[in-house]
């Protein structure tokens, strides 16, 4: 970033990273301007009395409040933007849709790949900003070659809370034009810059529940919503006897151990969900864990895939160790992942994503597959 370059529009959430990302912009000599998204949030008219008055978490009349006293003493100009229709279509269908599938989707990648860095971003353009800044703690570089160089995205300094790994869906021409100003941040760090430029949201709790999901009870949205994909059904080993029954396969995740109300003499984890036969399938630890998966709508930072078979590290949840692995670009959109060992949470419709060092390769959404390999 370079001092009095520009103008930049923060997407603003009310809490103590964006704001604190406004700040070190405003500071650095940019032209600022902070705007909130406006997404949908369930209601009571939706059939359920408890959510009456439910609002989104990303932007509660609190947050906006917040946000809007952040911008006036940073002297900035603050606008509300419309995008509750788009967000109830791009995250919160496919939320469902997914569960619907057997899957475990992560509602954040949908945001970020057509809202945040997509309908937003093409907003800001409009605006005719230079930049769209966010408070994700990840970095971006260039590396210069023939023509404009390429575009790398990192992971952020603090490794407690790095969100590259959310990232990965960013194109060369959206790394041209966005900045995470908190990238080489710590948290610790992020608070204390706020109670040194007196932002009232030094201290403001973080949320790591669902932003729509009003009473933090996802599984009681889906019966609203969804209810077919909440029916009961049986619970067999893997031989295929019935030892019991679920609630509704959305309730479960591969791995899982607690919470299956069934009684046996050993372990048992979720090995796969059959939606086909709204069956979940349990069996004992030895029976749990991959080493090899196939990933859909596989998209790369640099924009093209590599040439050949690549030697990884990639993550299969946002919160996963990083694991070794050989990773191969397949045709349609595809890639084949092999690890250097058995993992126990390979869960359809997570993402994995692949990193070298700690530059994003890229990523794509978890298939189904079989339980070993």
């Amino acid at each position: 970033m370079v001092a009095g370059k520009g103008h930049v529009v923060v997407a603003m959430s009310g809490g103590v990273d964006s704001s604190v990302a406004a700040a070190l912009l405003v500071e650095a000599g940019y032209r600022v301007t902070g705007v909130m998204m406006r997404l949908w949030a369930e209601r009571a008219s939706h059939g359920a009395p408890e959510t009456a008055g439910a609002e989104n978490r990303c932007c509660t009349d609190e947050a906006v409040n917040e946000a809007r006293q952040v911008a006036s003493l940073l002297g900035i100009p603050f606008y509300l933007v419309d995008y509750e229709d788009a967000f109830k279509a791009c995250v919160v269908d496919y939320f469902v849709a997914e569960y619907g599938r057997g899957r475990t989707p992560n509602p954040c990648l949908a945001c970020n790949r057509h809202l945040r860095f997509g309908r937003l971003l093409e907003h800001v353009r409009q605006m005719g900003a230079d930049y769209l800044a966010t408070g994700h703690y990840a970095r971006v570089d260039r590396l210069d070659g023939p023509g404009e160089g390429r575009y790398r995205l990192r992971m952020g300094a603090d490794p407690n809370k790095d969100q590259s790994y959310v990232l990965y869906v960013l194109t060369q021409e959206a790394l041209r034009h966005v900045f995470f100003p908190l990238g080489t941040y710590t948290k610790p760090q992020v608070r204390e810059l706020a109670r040194q430029h007196s932002l009232p949201v030094a201290d403001r709790e973080e949320s790591m529940e669902l932003c729509f999901v009003g009473d933090d009870d996802y599984r009681g949205f889906l019966r609203r919503h969804a209810p077919r994909v909440v029916e009961p059904g049986p619970i067999l080993d893997s031989a295929g006897r019935v030892i019991g029954r679920h609630r509704g396969l959305p309730f479960y995740t591969v791995g899982q151990r607690r919470g299956l109300g069934i009684a046996a003499s050993e372990a048992l984890y979720v090995i796969r969900l059959d939606v086909e036969h709204n069956a979940l399938v349990v069996g004992p630890a030895d029976e749990l864990g991959r080493r090899r998966l196939t990933a859909s709508e596989v998209h790369y930072v640099a924009g093209q895939a590599p040439a050949g078979p690549l030697r990884v590290q990639a993550k299969i949840r946002y919160r996963a160790t990083l694991a070794d692995a050989t990773w191969t670009p397949l045709e349609s959109g595809r890639a084949g992942v092999e690890f250097d060992r058995l993992l126990r949470d390979i869960t359809p419709g997570q993402a994995v994503v692949a990193y070298r060092g700690d530059e994003v390769v890229g990523g794509g959404l978890i298939e189904g597959g079989p339980s070993r390999g």
